[in-house]
Formats: C-alpha cells, structure tokens, sequence
C-alpha cells in the first residue's frame, strides 16, 4: 500500500545502520543508501528529545541543497536518557561498562528522531521508550562487551541482543524505537507524505 503511494518518490536512507536498513525492507519500502560524515555535536542547553531533533535535522543539512523534487531524506538519531544525562555510543569498552552498570536494575529512556526533508519542507517525530533492566552482574557485563559490539550503539547496547535477552525486564512503548526506529511513525508520516 504505501509502496504504490510512493512509487513517484526516492527514498533515501541517510544511516548505516544494519537495523534501520531491515527496518525499512520489512517495511516494503524500496530506498537507497547515502551516508555522509557529520560531526555529532549538541548545544549543552538542550535535553531528552530536544538532541535527537537536533542531531538528526543537523544530519539532514549536509543534503539540503542536492535533493531532487522526487526525493524524500531519512534521517535519524538515537540517545540513550537516563539520570538526566544523554548517553550515546561508547567510545570504550571501559565507557560501555560504565554505562551498562549505570543502568543496571535501573529504568533509563530511549529516544530516538527522525527527520523527514524534501526540497521542500522538513518534519521531525520523535519516540521515546522506557526500558528497565534487572540488577546486572559484573560478570554478565564483561561477558556481553566481550562478545557482542556495544561500541556501536547508543547506550552501549542492543536489546536484540544477549544482554536484551537475559536483562530486560520491562519495556514501556515501542520495542522497535529502541532497536533503532519507531518504525510506526516512519509509516504513518510516509503516508503522509505521500499523500501532499
């Protein structure tokens, strides 16, 4: 249904995220993939989803002036909001742990933007999910950094994964948002969208 709709559209997929390419395929939506290097940097002032909203339309600028009439831009971020304090991709094993025995037998929120340009216009949504996590060992901590890669994802984690699987214990909104799209609000604002 929404294929047919956008049959007259590009899309083009601004992440190299393996998650958020699945996302979009299972969502039936033909796309191509464009990444361009942006450095991530926020104004302190801002928090929760106000960074998402930020870093994903700041993702969004480095396009701005090569979109054709028919093309439509994803892009996106995700933050990791617990404590009062964003966390996104660790830069170490020693900063994953940190973050991962933060949280642990914690609810911490994740928040995840994305941005929809044209040449013509710009809208931003953003999901946030709380997610609780039992009382995690530092056994089970070193085990997941040393065999799965945390390095890569907002949080240190995926919850996917194998600390997912065996730490969760309670996910309040869209499971997927945390995966790395509300996948829901992709959809509806596509078909949106399509529909100008």
């Amino acid at each position: 249904m929404l294929k047919e709709k956008l049959k007259n559209h590009r899309i083009i997929l601004a992440s190299g995220s393996p998650r958020r390419h699945q996302f979009l395929k299972d969502l039936n939506i033909p796309f191509i993939i464009n990444v361009k290097k942006v450095k991530e940097v926020y104004p302190g002032r801002l928090k929760h989803s106000g960074i998402t909203d930020y870093l994903s339309e700041l993702k969004a600028g480095v396009f701005r002036h090569e979109l054709r009439k028919e093309d439509i831009l994803i892009t996106s971020d995700t933050i990791v909001w617990h404590e009062n304090e964003a966390l996104g991709k660790p830069e170490t094993t020693k900063q994953a742990f940190e973050m991962l025995r933060s949280m642990s037998g914690k609810t911490h929120e994740v928040i995840t933007s994305v941005t929809f340009t044209t040449s013509t216009f710009q809208s931003t949504v953003n999901a946030t999910t709380k997610v609780t996590f039992k009382e995690l060992s530092k056994e089970e901590i070193d085990y997941y950094i040393l065999n799965y890669h945390p390095l890569d994802k907002a949080g240190a984690y995926g919850i996917q994964e194998w600390i997912g699987l065996i730490g969760i214990t309670n996910v309040e909104g869209s499971y997927f948002n945390v995966v790395g799209l509300p996948t829901h609000l992709v959809y509806e604002t596509l078909l949106e969208i399509a529909s100008l």
